[in-house]
């Protein structure tokens, strides 16, 4: 005999379950249309295996589990899917979520299917994998797949086995009519149960105001030692965890499940699901649910198909919708209010209530909390509900964490007690949600860090490894080198000189072997004479590069000049500079070409060796040419003559701003013209009047550049300041798109001269957009 406990609080509300009991289960029949939530249970939501246009029998998985805590989802009669899309489904919020819609053909033609006739011959895997493919998940409310609960006690022993027959709320008597019809399916869905779980003992609890239904399963379970155990009617005893401690004095700790001491807790309906899953081969489709309320002229209790509209039942129940205070799926005290009557009927639906204004009236208006502690006395938790209040209201999460706040199972006994009318569950579910989103929060804060610290660590580890691999480039070549000097000798030194004495005999003097021998020369501390005909090809060389380097030198001098540009100075100094580096080098190749002209061929590098240095011992220096004096007075009037065009611009500027400077901007132009004129003077003087002036030569590079700039300079002087404006626009935009396009090709090599050009392209682009805004001010201007 099992000795039955109390549990602490609990309350005693009208019970009304005689309305809907006075006619047996009735065949709701078939909808026009079903509406089948893809997620019904606890855990992922199942994923859709038809597509739309599809044709389904009754019984065929349209949906399946997706993760270890999912279930399937089945056609609960045959017909088309007409979409897969959001609808509303049955939720506290109203929200939409994705259901598969199946339009019925009214056929009910059931796919092929096949029961198992021995259970106890197969093996407990492929049981617990039928009930899974079955989709069969806890019908009392939870939702929670039963294949994972029985899973979970192949590790754990248990030893007591308890189906739930309670149905402890208000108004819902669909698990009571089941015992009443169906007990034998009942006892033999039990029987499955234990062949899985081999428990102790099982026992069946139901509360003492269902008479029929404890008679009819007790006749069921005759011989099978199943005890039907009945207990005093108290509200919330159909809690999993309060009827445990009712049957069996034991406590599931806090935060614990039953199969922590060793209980295994099922719904009477998921048994008798489960028996005809494993014995008919038929999926969870469809299920009993009461509609009861005084807005239903006819309540009663349906066997009604899964996805059927909520509004389909009401209409086969005589609902009037003037008299309904709200619709409330669920019992009055766990229940929740429903937006819509679309919603569909889903696994845990077993009541829709639809109560009138004088049946369940609107609570009145919350006032302050008396502190009278009664709804800690109803509280089936043994919680601290006033406590909790407050904390909720402040939003101190930790301290409901620590008041063991996800142990309320939200019963609504202490709303239901409270003389206060707080609807203190409300507040209780309001602080789960926040507490869940916040902990939902910081688990992606967490991800987040981690991509970020794992991308930094892969940037340090990339450049670490890059600079290891320099490192080793560097190495590498100093080894190299290293191995290069150590295997040169004098002796290789000597060989060498004379390899190329002899080639020079012989006429063909290779260049490329005579600057490696000189390098190696170099790198030991010894000299290598270098010939005639080497330095006459060095200096060659030397001439054609300084003469191209001085053209681009000029035309960027002369693109500054036009433009403005603040580093004209710097380029006018490159361009003397390159200038005086191309005379020096013209005048030491003239100088190399006369002595060559005037003495005696020779090819004696030693007698050549000694002429030079005696030439040098007596201080004759070979005199400029008439040729080598044109350029180069030439030259220095073209720069002249720009550098006074800039100094008359700023001073023309100076005085129209009424700047101070513009008395020195005027002696500028002053010391320029005065050293222009000097310079035109000089070349008159070496120049007859009579001669007509040279015409630059096509081919001198410094001819054309000059001849650029000049052009560039007059055409800058018959320009508007807006036309300036547009042309230095033009200008920058090229240099930004060259310059971005050199940094690009630098970032891609590993250049170290990507850092500079970086910077080089940010002045650019500034520049660009000064340059663009004084455009802007000029159009204004002129507009």
């Amino acid at each position: 005999m099992i000795q039955i406990r109390d549990i602490h609080g609990g309350i005693h509300p009208p019970e009304n379950k005689l309305q809907s009991l006075g006619e047996p289960i009735r065949p709701a029949g078939i909808p026009a249309q079903l509406i089948l939530p893809l997620s019904q249970h606890i855990g992922a939501p199942a994923a859709p295996v038809v597509s739309v246009g599809d044709r389904v029998l009754k019984g065929q998985k349209i949906a399946e589990a997706k993760g270890f805590v999912s279930a399937p989802v089945h056609a609960p009669t045959s017909g088309t899917v007409v979409a897969i899309e959001p609808r509303v489904i049955p939720h506290p919020s109203g929200m939409s979520a994705p259901c598969i819609i199946i339009n019925s053909d009214g056929q009910d033609e059931w796919v092929n299917h096949q029961g198992i006739s021995d259970y106890t011959a197969v093996d407990k895997n492929t049981l617990i994998s039928t009930i899974r493919e079955a989709g069969i998940a806890g019908m009392g409310g939870a939702g929670f797949p039963s294949a994972v609960k029985l899973s979970g006690g192949q590790d754990k022993p248990i030893q007591t086995l308890i189906l739930n027959g309670t149905e402890c709320e208000p108004y819902i008597t669909a698990d009571d009519i089941l015992m009443r019809e169906r007990a034998g399916q009942i006892i033999a869905g039990a029987e499955i149960l234990r062949h899985l779980i081999e428990p102790q003992e099982t026992l069946i609890g139901i509360e003492d105001n269902k008479p029929e239904a404890i008679a009819a399963m007790r006749a069921a379970a005759e011989g099978t030692g199943i005890e039907i155990v009945s207990f005093p009617t108290k509200y919330p005893s159909g809690g999993e965890k309060q009827l445990i401690q009712i049957l069996t004095g034991k406590e599931v700790p806090s935060g614990g499940l039953p199969s922590d001491v060793g209980i295994v807790c099922q719904n009477i309906g998921t048994a008798q699901a489960i028996y005809r899953a494993v014995n008919h081969g038929e999926p969870l489709i469809s299920r009993v649910t009461t509609v009861t309320g005084n807005a239903c002229g006819s309540p009663r209790n349906y066997e009604v198909l899964l996805g059927t509209p909520v509004q389909y039942l009401l209409d086969q129940s005589a609902f009037n919708a003037s008299d309904c205070i709200r619709l409330i799926m669920g019992g009055p005290m766990m229940g929740y209010t429903l937006q819509d009557t679309a919603v569909p009927v889903v696994k845990t639906t077993n009541c829709i209530l639809a109560p009138t204004v004088e049946e369940l009236p609107p609570p009145p208006p919350a006032q302050a909390c008396i502190r009278c502690g009664m709804c800690a006395e109803v509280c089936p938790v043994s919680l601290l509900p006033q406590q909790m209040y407050w904390f909720s209201r402040a939003q101190e999460h930790d301290k409901l964490e620590e008041h063991n706040l996800f142990d309320c199972i939200e019963c609504g006994a202490c709303s239901y007690a409270c003389p206060s009318h707080i609807p203190l569950v409300q507040y209780y579910r309001a602080s789960k949600a926040e507490i869940r989103q916040a902990q939902q929060d910081k688990i992606k804060a967490e991800r987040s860090k981690e991509r970020f610290e794992a991308r930094q660590a892969r940037i340090e580890r990339e450049a670490a490894e890059k600079e290891a691999k320099r490192k080793a480039r560097l190495e590498a070549a100093k080894a190299r080198q290293a191995e290069a000097v150590k295997g040169d000798s004098k002796q290789d030194i000597i060989q060498a000189a004379i390899a190329r004495s002899q080639a020079k005999k012989s006429g063909d003097a290779d260049p490329a072997q005579a600057a490696i021998a000189r390098a190696q020369a170099a790198r030991n501390g010894t000299a290598v004479e270098e010939t005639r005909e080497e330095k006459q090809q060095r200096l060659e060389k030397l001439l054609a590069s300084t003469t191209k380097r001085l053209a681009a030198a000029q035309e960027k001098l002369a693109q500054a000049e036009g433009n403005n540009d603040d580093n004209i100075a710097a380029f006018r100094t490159a361009v003397e500079k390159t200038s005086a580096k191309l005379a020096a080098t013209q005048k030491e190749l003239d100088e190399l070409k006369s002595s060559t002209d005037g003495a005696a061929p020779t090819d004696d590098p030693a007698a050549a060796a000694i002429a030079r240095a005696q030439a040098k011992r007596s201080g004759q220096a070979p005199a400029e040419s008439e040729q080598e004096k044109t350029q180069r007075i030439t030259a220095q009037i073209a720069s002249t003559e720009k550098r006074l065009a800039a100094a008359q611009d700023k001073l023309a500027t100076a005085k129209a701003n009424g700047d101070d400077k513009a008395d020195a901007f005027a002696t500028a132009v002053t010391k320029t013209q005065e050293k222009l004129d000097a310079l035109r003077a000089e070349l008159a003087a070496i120049t007859p009047t009579t001669a007509t002036p040279a015409t630059p030569v096509e081919d001198d590079p410094a001819a054309q550049a000059i001849a650029r700039a000049m052009a560039a300079r007059a055409e800058s002087a018959g320009m508007s300041e807006r036309e300036k404006a547009e042309k230095n626009i033009a200008s920058l935009q090229a240099r930004v798109e060259k310059t971005a396009a050199k940094l690009r090709a630098a970032q891609e090599s590993g250049d170290d001269n990507a850092e500079i050009l970086a910077t080089s392209l940010d002045k650019m682009r500034d520049k660009l957009t000064a340059a663009e805004q004084a455009l802007a001010a000029l159009r204004e201007e002129e507009n």
